[in-house]
């Protein structure tokens, strides 16, 4: 079976050697269970889920004794189903404090995140999981955050300076995705994401909201997906669903909490009037929603009408991860102003932010640098390097009157 490093191991061991306690979390099958062992096991310590009915009573009825029949360090798997179990933690934490005590995981953020970090304030360390990054799937070790830096550009240009950059890769990748099961080609992608969905949909929207109709929560999802990469609108997409607005609002919720969804903010400075508040809406995992839209093939999805909308879905997903997998909060938003002027993502470290424009096209030209402009509407902020994230296949310089930026291969992200 093949086995993927995570890049988010290296954060893990930070974490475990700062706080009694981590925890991974992340939406379901994206690896948090055979990284969190992979660690734990390395260091002989013991674990138990609570996938196990039996297990799961237990820690329940009695906390106190199942804590001291588990004694630290321990590994609990799928703590989300025991969240008042953090309250005991926090007491066995408080009573010998040391690191690396107990190490968590649970795979629906709903109640969890909440339980977390009200009992366990200051003593635990958390990361979230995405499937796996294209970085991981390629085996490349590099894995710092995406700052299109020169620096970091030209990094990425010597390092990657040998390889050869494949457009029909990159849509297979965005046909797939990058849950572990998938590619590892343990099981076909439409099984794996058919049941994935069922799953999703029985065991974490069930038992945290009362949702009417399943199959309804499913066309939601479908429509989601249809949308992926566009301005969110909750009135047309509860029309669609004939779902009131409120529980479209709802349902979103639960989708970008249990990290299926990413809601990009829009980027606005004090003084900008003219900036759309609306934030988009981005699919975590492309494969999942080319499965919900019905691609049946990579070149179908690549000549479709989706086509830019899922590069671009890949490119945001892929910074995400990039962050994430450091443990750090995505510093990443949307620029589009009244008149629909638009800049793809803003990227902002240390009081310098970088535009970055996403096409999916091989063959960069000056148009695509077109938007570049607006940056000097933005005030009392310092314009770092303009780029275009394609499928070249090598860094090439575009410019459009004044406006130049580098165009630079999908992969160097």
């Amino acid at each position: 079976m093949a086995f993927f490093e995570r890049h988010a191991e290296k954060t893990l061991t930070r974490l475990e050697s700062s706080f009694p306690a981590v925890l991974v979390t992340g939406a379901r099958q994206t690896g948090k269970t055979t990284l969190l062992k992979k660690m734990t096991d390395a260091k002989s310590v013991r674990s138990t889920t609570f996938d196990d009915i039996a297990e799961e009573r237990s820690a329940k009825t009695d906390p106190k004794t199942f804590l001291e029949l588990h004694p630290s360090p321990y590994m609990f798997d799928e703590v989300q189903y025991v969240p008042d179990f953090f309250r005991y933690l926090k007491i066995e934490i408080d009573k010998n404090r040391k690191n690396g005590m107990f190490y968590l995981t649970g795979s629906q953020q709903f109640r969890l995140m909440e339980a977390a970090t009200e009992s366990l304030s200051g003593r635990i360390g958390i990361v979230q999981l995405y499937p796996l990054s294209a970085r991981e799937i390629r085996r490349d070790g590099f894995s710092d955050n995406f700052i299109p830096t020169k620096e970091y550009i030209l990094e990425r240009n010597n390092a990657l300076s040998n390889r050869t950059f494949s457009t029909q890769k990159i849509w297979e990748r965005i046909y797939t995705g990058g849950y572990p099961e998938v590619v590892k080609g343990n099981v076909d992608p439409k099984d794996f994401y058919a049941s994935y969905l069922k799953t999703y949909i029985e065991r974490d929207i069930r038992s945290l909201t009362q949702v009417a109709d399943e199959m309804q929560f499913l066309q939601f999802i479908t429509i989601a997906a249809s949308r992926t990469g566009q301005l969110l609108n909750y009135t047309d997409m509860a029309q669609e669903c004939g779902i009131s607005e409120g529980t479209a609002k709802k349902w979103m919720s639960l989708l970008t909490t249990s990290g299926i969804v990413y809601l990009l903010k829009p980027y606005s400075t004090k003084v900008e009037k003219r900036v759309v508040k609306t934030p988009k809406l981005y699919f975590m995992d492309t494969g999942l929603a080319a499965y919900l839209t019905k691609w049946t093939s990579p070149l179908v999805m690549q000549t479709g009408a989706m086509a830019g909308a899922f590069f671009e879905t890949y490119i945001v997903s892929e910074i995400i991860k990039s962050f994430a997998n450091n443990g750090v909060e995505a510093p990443i938003y949307f620029y589009r102003d009244k008149d629909k002027i638009e800049i793809d993502l803003i990227i902002e470290q240390n009081s310098i932010i970088y535009p970055v424009e996403i096409k999916k096209t091989a063959t960069p030209n000056s148009d695509d640098a077109k938007n570049f402009f607006i940056t000097g509407r933005l005030k009392d902020v310092q314009i770092g390097q303009s780029t275009v994230i394609c499928c070249t296949d090598k860094v090439v310089s575009v410019k459009k009157g004044e406006t130049s930026a580098l165009a630079i291969p999908a992969d160097f992200v």
